[in-house]
């Protein structure tokens, strides 16, 4: 495809407008699908399996859409995601009136499209992009994640009780701005890949593209990052709540968390381009690791703000990194297979984080207190995982 930065730009300032709407349904439901669970007759292990089944709609859902995206364009895959979180957030609300789990947990599955489709967007602003705007583009689009950082909570307060049944208003608002964002992606432009003559070389394979270092080492990393922002901030409410604040500090802290996320966002893509990704990649596990030494210090609301924040800045640097490291790995006959398999990766190995946030926070210990120390001992062994990839990595090049 074409470097042409004018269109890039185009496309950007559509995606961003795009995201300040839809995207403020993720902080929403991250907040209140725990706690909604909750409010069901289930066991109260599987109090987060929402979030789990939002999560595993987005692993299973990665591969087809972005075979799809590479077929019909981006603008078609981004429609589908809205879609798929208006129809989510339509059953969730039915779900929460006829008090039924087993629907509440398809309504999560259909928000779980509308997350893949969410995480392609980074990869949408780079299509027409030079090879100088690609980080850049990146930073940009997350930034503009401090909108529905904003956003979200603020309508979680909002709509969480203005029916009888707790948190229905809550999903009845995310089937109108995932209508909103549609319509945004409407005017989206991206030109299609080349067509691939059936004559020609289409390409490493996916088991090809794993064996090289560069982009093993993109997916373990954006893996880590992800699943350990989504392992502790999946387990945040349940913990603030048990330790006896309100369903509204705990949507401030979540808030806190998410600006954490995208603030930096600002200056990542910048950072990237002077230092290298891998250093900024490095950087950011450092960050989790002050996360949660944080979190383990205390109960204090003081604690949950900066360890979340922290949580939120390390993910930033970690899956940016990461995400422009991938970029650079593949040929354009490649994009679809190789995006395609590193979001499969990625939110599969976040789903199983967020299967066992939940088990850690409520079944593995007697109280609050102890539950939310085992989740955030439980990111050591993948901080490790993460360092020594991206060592072996550094003497890889080097030699």
């Amino acid at each position: 495809m074409i470097a042409d930065d004018n269109l890039a730009k185009r496309n950007l300032y559509i995606m961003m407008a795009a995201q300040a709407f839809a995207g403020a349904q993720m902080p929403m439901l991250f907040i209140v699908a725990g706690l909604a669970g909750q409010s069901f007759d289930i066991n109260i292990c599987w109090a987060t399996l929402p979030i789990s089944l939002i999560v595993f709609g987005s692993m299973t859902t990665a591969p087809w859409l972005s075979s799809l995206m590479q077929a019909y364009g981006r603008r078609f895959g981004f429609i589908i995601g809205t879609t798929g979180g208006a129809i989510g957030g339509a059953l969730g609300a039915y779900a929460l009136y006829q008090n039924s789990f087993s629907l509440f947990l398809l309504a999560s599955y259909f928000t779980g499209i509308y997350m893949s489709a969410q995480a392609f967007l980074r990869f949408a602003a780079i299509d027409t992009a030079s090879e100088e705007f690609r980080p850049k583009a990146i930073s940009y689009l997350m930034a503009i994640g401090l909108i529905p950082a904003i956003l979200g909570p603020q309508l979680v307060k909002i709509s969480a009780d203005i029916f009888v049944i707790p948190f229905i208003g809550v999903y009845l608002s995310v089937v109108v701005i995932n209508i909103i964002g549609a319509i945004f992606f409407i005017f989206l432009k991206i030109p299609l890949p080349k067509k691939i003559d059936a004559t020609s070389k289409t390409g490493r394979s996916r088991i090809e593209l794993l064996k090289s270092p560069k982009v093993s080492v993109s997916i373990i990393c954006a893996m880590v990052s992800y699943a350990l922002m989504n392992l502790v901030m999946t387990s945040t409410p349940l913990a603030v709540v048990g330790c006896g604040y309100d369903h509204k500090d705990a949507a401030d802290i979540v808030m806190a968390h998410v600006l954490g996320m995208f603030v930096p966002s600002f200056f990542t893509g910048h950072l990237i381009i002077r230092y290298g990704a891998p250093r900024i990649i490095s950087l950011g596990l450092i960050i989790l690791t002050f996360s949660g030494i944080t979190n383990l210090l205390g109960i204090e609301l003081i604690n949950f703000y900066i360890g979340l924040i922290f949580l939120g800045i390390g993910w930033n640097f970690g899956f940016i990194g990461a995400t422009t490291m991938l970029a650079t790995s593949y040929e354009e006959n490649e994009r679809g297979r190789a995006q395609g398999m590193n979001d499969f990766f990625v939110f599969g190995f976040v789903t199983i984080a967020s299967l066992a946030s939940g088990s850690l926070m409520n079944c593995s210990a007697a109280t609050p207190i102890e539950g939310w120390t085992s989740v955030n001992i439980a990111m050591i062994p993948f901080l490790i995982l993460a360092s020594f990839s991206l060592i072996w990595l550094s003497k890889k090049n080097f030699n």
